[in-house]
């Protein structure tokens, strides 16, 4: 959505902070022993799963609706959102009194759902339409044409930037010093442009890292092309960053600032190990878009690009996570980790068959966890659809031997395949 508005500036930002103040508090700045052992940095993360809404997104909802005036606010407002915005504009319109209707993709968590009906209350009204965020969004600049109500945006205005940036005010004024390295997940834009607009001018010696899911890479394609463009094709299980073009305020902001950004794209996969990390070791419960930032910062480590002793604030966005999502979240862990497997058997229709396959071919440790087989009596063979977990990746090799070295013939199920979207 452009808007005509300036680009927002520090002043912005320090206007945005004013106005939240005694509405949100600070979240927390909290040391991570995890990622500081595992990476050799002094690892800290910004804790805006902590908030009310869970995210750091009623920082510009509640900064734009405050700053209309009240014709405005009386017209009402709307928004689309894949859910943590919808939470910051209902958070902050039940505390400023203001009716808004707001459209979430069909995609939205259960969980968030629920969270934007207790946080509104009475003055908002829910409507779930479209496949992604961005057919939400069509539907919400029709309402806005037809009867008048003001759009939310949930990262293109320079009002919802100038309230997220107030993210990198409080990780100066809490850390005491400038922070070497800012990690920050991405989405539309709105929290790298409100970090870059702080840290350009506050600390300009910190780098900034923006961290993009490697299904959603909007911003990357935006600075290829020198302007926000449409993502062919978008893989919404980062839901929270799952953006199909970047906004031209956003996009603005971030170019001023391209030669000390480094964006980064990390595979789904990572994403879920790091959302069990956080939780089994840190205690943490991260949505997909929350573990961003420290799925990115351990991939920066991997490639030898972090510094030993220097300081590295993650920004953990969020902690909407529908709990029946859980299982997905594993399933793509261990498949990322290597550690779980599918294939397709041609198994011999003859007594015996399955006997050879568990005690010639399957490993002493190894576990199936998917066995999918219907006995076709006219054919000599019969196909099955075969899930093996294994307990370390190294495992791997040997079994890939195994089934080589066997009678079977046997076809292994790529995470590219469309057959993989069955397991999945």
């Amino acid at each position: 959505m452009v808007t005509g508005l300036p680009l927002p500036t520090v002043a912005d930002v320090e206007d945005a902070a004013r106005v939240l103040a005694g509405v949100l508090p600070v979240s927390p700045l909290q040391h991570s022993a995890r990622l500081s052992a595992a990476t050799g940095c002094d690892v800290w993360l910004k804790r805006e799963d902590l908030h009310e809404v869970r995210s750091y997104k009623a920082r510009g909802a509640f900064t734009l609706v405050a700053s209309l005036t009240a014709e405005e606010q009386a017209r009402g407002v709307t928004c689309a959102s894949a859910g943590n915005h919808a939470q910051g504009v209902a958070f902050a319109c039940a505390r400023l009194g203001v009716r808004a209707t707001i459209f979430l993709p069909r995609t939205t968590p259960r969980q968030k759902r629920d969270r934007i009906a207790a946080l509104g209350g009475p003055l908002i009204d829910v409507v779930v339409d479209g496949e992604t965020y961005d057919e939400a969004a069509l539907l919400c600049a029709e309402l806005a044409a037809r009867t008048g109500a003001v759009v939310v945006p949930a990262f293109d205005d320079p009002r919802t930037i100038a309230g997220q940036g107030t993210v990198a005010l409080e990780v100066l004024e809490q850390l005491g010093r400038a922070p070497d390295t800012v990690v920050v997940p991405v989405g539309g834009g709105g929290l790298l442009a409100g970090v870059l607009t702080v840290l350009a001018e506050r600390s300009p010696s910190t780098a900034v890292v923006g961290v993009e899911p490697a299904g959603a890479a909007s911003m990357a394609a935006a600075l290829r092309a020198g302007g926000p463009v449409d993502l062919a094709d978008l893989d919404s299980f980062v839901d929270g960053a799952a953006v199909r073009r970047v906004g031209a305020s956003t996009f603005a902001v971030v170019e001023q600032s391209a030669d000390r950004l480094e964006l980064r794209s990390v595979p789904e996969g990572l994403i879920c190990v790091e959302m069990l990390d956080l939780y089994q070791a840190d205690g943490i419960i991260a949505e997909p878009a929350g573990a961003l930032s420290s799925a990115g910062l351990r991939t920066l480590a991997e490639l030898g690009r972090t510094t030993p002793g220097t300081t590295v604030v993650c920004v953990l966005s969020g902690g909407n996570n529908d709990v029946s999502r859980y299982a997905d979240v594993v399933e793509r862990a261990l498949v990322h980790a290597g550690l779980r497997h599918y294939f397709l058997v041609e198994f011999p229709q003859e007594p015996g068959a399955l006997r050879e396959f568990l005690d010639d071919v399957l490993g002493p440790e190894d576990d199936i966890v998917l066995f999918e087989y219907i006995k076709r009596s006219n054919r000599e063979t019969g196909p099955a659809l075969v899930g093996i977990e294994l307990q370390r990746a190294d495992d791997h090799r040997p079994l890939l031997d195994r089934l080589a070295a066997s009678r079977l013939r046997v076809e292994p199920v790529e995470p590219s395949s469309p057959l993989f979207r069955f397991v999945q």
